[in-house]
């Protein structure tokens, strides 16, 4: 059992989820609100993508990462920045019979330089390591993170001295990050982000997350999420297991039956969730220190 939880809410993601949800940001502007309102309501981190503000779809362009960083720091809000570097790894087949050429209308690979280009730029307190490959959700896409990209983006992580959070979807993955920690690539103290319920990575039971938690390296400090109707069960869940806590309309866009969700909303309910286990949600500061992040007091 964890009696101190931090919450991270995931801002906006990168699935088709604009068109399921009004409350789904799309613009900078949109996106750096709704993480000012998600840490007024208690989160500690904003785990942040961007989109392009035009279609809604993902995007990695440093300069909307960019303008909704500044909006977020002008306001002077205190929340802990936690940027994606996921995007760049997506590789789409041309189908079953005829897997090449590739699909290129979704299909965006990116060198290790060009995928934390954004991180160099804007130095976040942290930012993902989505550490490894999986068939992911449905179709012919698979995200692809080789370990020689990962060693790659790992180093340059390191040398910028922000704290990367290892992304976890599956057993394997948890291998892989076990041994970047080995040869020395994720400093003390390892932050992981255990991704469950997500096809066709690791299911969300009970005993497959506490057979990762079992598994995880030794002092690591790490969260856990479910998507979609799982996600605010998985509040409880985590911080059962001796974790910390996702939840944001990137994995989720309910509230309840029938009531969509914002993310501030989304954290106020896991507030309540943890305060009625008599848990302690940690502020900004707090998280800073637990993970020894860049100028933590």
């Amino acid at each position: 059992m964890n009696w101190d939880v931090f919450i991270t809410a995931a801002i906006t993601g990168a699935g088709a989820t604009t068109d399921k949800s009004e409350h789904v940001p799309i613009t900078p502007a949109q996106i750096a609100a709704s993480a000012i309102e998600a840490a007024k309501a208690g989160a500690a981190v904003a785990h942040i993508h961007v989109r392009n503000p035009e279609t809604g779809a993902a995007s990695r362009d440093p300069a909307l990462y960019r303008e909704v960083v500044e909006r977020i720091r002008a306001s002077d809000t205190d929340v802990v920045i936690n940027l994606t570097a996921g995007m760049g790894g997506d590789l789409v087949l041309g189908g079953a019979d005829t897997p090449l050429p590739l699909d290129m209308r979704f299909t965006d690979m990116a060198g290790a330089e060009e995928r934390v280009v954004h991180v160099t730029d804007l130095l976040p307190e942290i930012c993902t390591l989505d550490c490894g490959s999986m068939n992911f959700a449905e179709g012919d896409y698979v995200m692809t993170n080789t370990p020689g990209m990962l060693r790659a983006m790992a180093r340059r992580v390191q040398a910028l001295g922000v704290r990367p959070e290892i992304e976890v979807f599956d057993a394997g993955h948890l291998v892989l990050a076990k041994q970047l920690v080995s040869e020395g690539l994720i400093d003390d103290p390892v932050m992981i982000q255990l991704c469950m319920g997500i096809p066709y990575g690791a299911p969300d039971d009970p005993l497959t997350l506490l057979s990762l938690v079992h598994n995880l390296p030794p002092g690591a400090v790490f969260s856990a999420f479910s998507i979609g109707r799982n996600q605010l069960p998985y509040v409880a869940m985590a911080a059962l297991a001796g974790g910390n806590v996702r939840v944001g309309l990137e994995d989720n866009i309910w509230l309840s039956r029938g009531q969509k969700a914002t993310n501030g909303t989304l954290v106020e309910r896991a507030v309540t969730i943890l305060e009625g286990m008599n848990v302690r949600v940690m502020s900004p500061a707090d998280v800073r220190r637990k993970l020894k992040l860049r100028g933590a007091a």
